[in-house]
């Protein structure tokens, strides 16, 4: 039985834990808030103190953490990279730089343990239906020994070298953070000239404008559900990641640049980092002075 150890089960790793114990894997979990990894251990997983004693005699360890800093931490400060095995595989689900995932590789290396970046989206549903939409990044012998993990998270596609999956996660979070903005400004359109919102969602889900962000988005908007999925403090960090990395590559997103404008407004005048992103309708009511429904 692959012996796998998962650090951070958090909003996401809490989920994606369960699906791997689902699928029959030896999981060990642990978090910083231990409370937060308890109820697994009713699951079926070990429940460990601290991360580097998580990952001893772990094949496979995947990181859930909150940021770059966080998993440069917890590798490096809190004794994970040491405690490794060398032919294990580090696979960083975590949204983070791409610069901060080559390091992370190169590091790893010298001690003898592949590194795969592979940040995923689909949100906490995509999570528990093992369902997500899975980037990585790193050498193919690795990704292809990782397979037991990512069959039972989701579809996962390999992109090209370390730090080429957050490169790609970066992208999915443009287009879900522009695209957002667009749903929650046609909906407003529709209900400002008369329409019913709900039904114009419907009307042209099928056509060109078709996508999850209005499925799913759409819906919340129209049900005023922004219960945290993917939250507008994580969608700020990640729209301020790829801006980063568009000045490095020498790009110019303005795209990108309003809409995380809009969301950090959401976030720090509004009180709504915690929302679901889907919220950013909330923001850009305030701002026409009208209300969807």
């Amino acid at each position: 039985m692959m012996r796998v150890a998962f650090l951070g089960v958090g909003l996401m790793g809490a989920p994606m834990s369960r699906r791997l114990i689902g699928a029959g894997l030896d999981v060990t979990v642990w978090s910083r808030t231990r409370a937060k990894a308890e109820p697994l251990a009713g699951e079926g997983a070990r429940v460990a103190d601290d991360a580097a004693a998580a990952v001893d005699g772990a094949g496979i360890v995947v990181t859930m953490l909150s940021d770059g800093p966080a998993v440069t931490d917890v590798l490096f400060d809190a004794g994970v990279a040491e405690a490794l095995k060398p032919g294990a595989i580090l696979v960083d689900m975590s949204s983070i730089p791409s610069s901060t995932a080559r390091d992370h590789a190169a590091r790893l290396g010298e001690c003898g343990v592949a590194h795969l970046d592979a940040p995923v989206s689909g949100g906490t549903r995509g999570a528990a239906a093992g369902t997500l939409a899975i980037m990585v990044g790193g050498e193919q012998a690795a990704f292809d020994a990782a397979a037991p993990v990512f069959s039972a998270l989701g579809r996962a596609v390999r992109v090209g070298p370390a730090g080429a999956g957050q490169l790609a996660k970066l992208a999915n979070q443009v287009i879900v953070g522009v695209t957002i903005g667009a749903v929650s400004e046609a909906l407003l359109l529709a209900a400002a000239g008369g329409a019913d919102p709900a039904a114009v969602r419907e009307a042209i889900r099928g056509g060109f404008a078709e996508s999850r962000i209005l499925e799913e988005h759409g819906r919340r908007m129209i049900e005023r559900d922004f219960a945290p999925g993917g939250m507008v403090s994580t969608q700020v960090k990640d729209l301020d990641t790829a801006l980063d990395a568009a000045r490095e590559a020498g790009v110019t997103l303005p795209l990108t640049q309003d809409a995380r404008d809009r969301f950090a407004h959401l976030r720090d005048v509004m009180d709504g980092g915690a929302l679901d992103h889907s919220a950013l309708l909330l923001q850009l009511e305030a701002l026409a002075g009208k209300r969807l429904g």
